[in-house]
């Protein structure tokens, strides 16, 4: 190939180079929205270490629109927060009461925050995890489904960790939970009634427990309950 023609060539390449690149760049389209981070509000238990030895602390966050308030509950008393903000990854919190001022430094690491705490210039490190909502603890309206008809009956439940205790009653009687658990959002319940255990599964979908039951072996069925208002 002549020089002339391979610098032809090479001219050829780079303004297709050039009218292409637009053309990819476009195609790619705009960057994705960037996920918004996860609300810090709800209620954080653990420990702050402190020249005495350690002390147990609750922490109850409350965000709207990036502004922060709160509680902080110590053996020493209460503390009101007053301001913070989030940003870098890095949870500040200002914070007074009982004549003293303190200032959280927090970091998010799974659910737990984690950093330091300095009360009238002195720092110790804090450890607090955030506290499970109790969504099934109370009373519940229910209904089962026999054979097509609804059978109305009341759950009382109490769930400390992920055990569940309580009982049931209805227009036969009442019903003791021999065993109950709560976990990942799955409830598992075996009442004992006077003909034999009744097992009850569901899932809370909405504020509702869906799911299914099963008496004795015998039959089976259905079942949903919605939670009383307080």
């Amino acid at each position: 190939m002549k020089p002339a023609t391979k610098a032809l060539v090479r001219m050829q390449v780079a303004v297709l180079a050039f009218l292409f690149a637009p053309l990819t760049i476009s195609a790619q389209g705009p960057n994705p929205p960037q996920k918004a981070p996860a609300s810090l509000t709800g209620k954080y238990q653990g420990t702050a270490k402190a020249p005495g030895g350690d002390m147990a602390m609750t922490l109850e966050i409350v965000e709207e629109a990036g502004k922060f308030s709160g509680t902080v509950t110590t053996p020493h008393g209460n503390f009101k927060v007053i301001k913070g903000q989030n940003a870098d990854g890095l949870l500040t919190l200002d914070a007074e009461g009982n004549g003293s001022t303190g200032k959280f430094s927090l970091r998010v690491k799974d659910d737990r925050l984690v950093g330091d705490l300095t009360v009238d210039g002195k720092t110790g490190s804090v450890d607090l995890r955030r506290v499970a909502k109790d969504e099934i603890s109370g009373e519940w309206d229910a209904a089962a489904d026999a054979q097509g008809q609804p059978f109305p009956f009341t759950l009382t439940l109490k769930v400390e960790g992920e055990k569940v205790t309580g009982s049931s009653s209805s227009q036969l009687g009442s019903s003791t939970i021999s065993s109950g658990n709560w976990k990942d959002g799955k409830l598992a319940l075996v009442l004992e009634s006077g003909n034999g255990q009744i097992a009850l599964m569901a899932t809370l979908d909405n504020g509702k427990l869906v799911g299914d039951y099963d008496f004795a072996g015998q039959f089976s069925g259905k079942w949903a309950a919605v939670k009383k208002k307080p």
